[in-house]
């Protein structure tokens, strides 16, 4: 949750605003069976990252349409906007990292998760989002991470929580780490500059730094779960309760879509040339996150621990609500 997830993962990864507000209601989407033969379109808001490959990657091999559904994808920049778009009934389905919508559902915000977004690849040193400095740092733990200036994308999500519970493993305390926000795509040059002391970065960021001789000293998605479940494709509640087959089939279909890209790599990294501006050369670097089509409650409920401890909820998050 890319620019990663970047938005980029990030994913993988923007607080959301409470909006108060129902969903679409009516028949589904677009509505179009009658001008689609029997197709109903429904609109997707999703992150232009590497992240939601699987569905465009469904898409072109014809898993969606299979089940007579068509995809009309929109582009945004972030949860933000993806959250409220599809509270209100503006996209069908979304994309956004877990802890995002576990922030919305305790602020009252309609959403249900309906499929897996992506996971981390739960290998320590090798998954695709880390703790990054420059190759010169005298930094070389999360520990030494106290009193040193650390850039998350969002503030109070994902990244923020998984540079914590990397310097807590490390003996640290993560209170005294001084977090700046910053977009992924400019970590890069803001760390190679000084102006950071380390940058919480997922993918493309993380090859780019790598390639400016950069090193990792924590795998912080690792750190939060084993196997972590960073981001949900969701809907409306309301949407869900209206159109239940068009969900199930929306369902199906997007794990149809996971399970032949966590199969297929060199197919993934060709469709995300599609919608993507990262460099081929680039993108032959970045490390895949995983797709499993079932959500790691366990790896949830560590994240509902570190955002509870944080502050980051109004009320408890109700996962039998919001997991699919």
């Amino acid at each position: 949750m890319r620019r990663r997830l970047l938005i980029g993962l990030t994913a993988a990864s923007v607080l959301v605003t409470a909006t108060a507000c129902g969903s679409s209601g009516g028949s589904g989407a677009s509505g179009s069976d009658a001008s689609s033969g029997g197709t109903t379109e429904v609109k997707v808001g999703l992150i232009p990252i590497v992240d939601v490959a699987p569905l465009y990657l469904g898409e072109k091999k014809g898993f969606f349409s299979e089940r007579g559904l068509k995809l009309s994808i929109s582009s945004a920049q972030g949860g933000a906007a993806i959250v409220p778009g599809v509270a209100s009934g503006q996209f069908e389905f979304g994309f956004s990292n877990t802890t995002s919508l576990l922030i919305a559902q305790s602020n009252g915000v309609p959403v249900k998760g309906v499929a897996t977004g992506n996971a981390s690849t739960g290998v320590e040193g090798e998954d695709f989002a880390a703790i990054t400095v420059k190759g010169d740092s005298p930094i070389k733990s999360a520990k030494d991470l106290e009193g040193k200036k650390v850039a998350v994308n969002t503030l109070k999500n994902t990244m923020e929580l998984g540079v914590r519970a990397s310097v807590t493993k490390s003996g640290g305390d993560p209170d005294k780490v001084d977090f700046v926000e910053m977009t992924f795509d400019q970590m890069p040059a803001a760390l190679d500059g000084g102006q950071i002391d380390a940058a919480m970065v997922v993918e493309p960021a993380l090859a780019t730094i790598k390639g400016q001789g950069g090193r990792e000293i924590a795998s912080s998605m690792v750190d939060i779960a084993p196997d972590l479940t960073i981001s949900l494709y969701f809907t409306s509640t309301q949407y869900a309760q209206k159109n239940p087959e068009v969900v199930k089939k929306f369902q199906e279909a997007t794990a149809e879509s996971l399970a032949y890209a966590d199969s297929h790599p060199d197919e993934v990294r060709e469709i995300v040339t599609t919608y993507t501006k990262i460099p081929p050369a680039v993108l032959e670097q970045v490390t895949l996150p995983k797709w499993p089509t079932d959500p790691n409650r366990a790896s949830i409920e560590q994240l509902v621990k570190l955002g509870e401890e944080g502050d980051l909820f109004k009320q408890t998050p109700d996962l039998d609500k919001l997991l699919p």
